[in-house]
């Protein structure tokens, strides 16, 4: 059994641009209020604007990020694992290739 190292299983994790949609940073910084909020994690672009009024520390933190990279304020505050699966309820595609920081780390 070959065995992956972190770099191969972020690149596999990531899907080519044509199977799927990518968006830039410049389309996600344009959905930044209550009536649409995009994020970024990990590359992954979200559609959090349904989940502003159910977040746990009210909508002020996540509208003060909106439009933004949230991967290291998100992964900092130390979310627990259902913050995370409430998260991939929201998914809605990824970076644009030359835009995405995972693949490159």
């Amino acid at each position: 059994m070959a065995v992956q190292t972190l770099t191969e299983a972020r690149l596999n994790f990531l899907p080519n641009t044509d199977q799927v949609t990518c968006y830039s940073m410049k389309e996600v910084k344009q959905h930044c209020d209550h009536t649409s909020c995009w994020i970024v994690f990990r590359d992954r672009v979200y559609d959090v604007t349904a989940f502003l009024e159910q977040h746990p520390g009210g909508t002020d933190i996540i509208l003060e990020n909106a439009g933004r990279d949230v991967t290291v304020t998100f992964e900092e505050k130390g979310h627990s694992r259902l913050a995370h699966e409430i998260l991939e309820q929201y998914h809605i595609g990824f970076l644009v290739e030359h835009e995405r920081v995972e693949t490159r780390r």
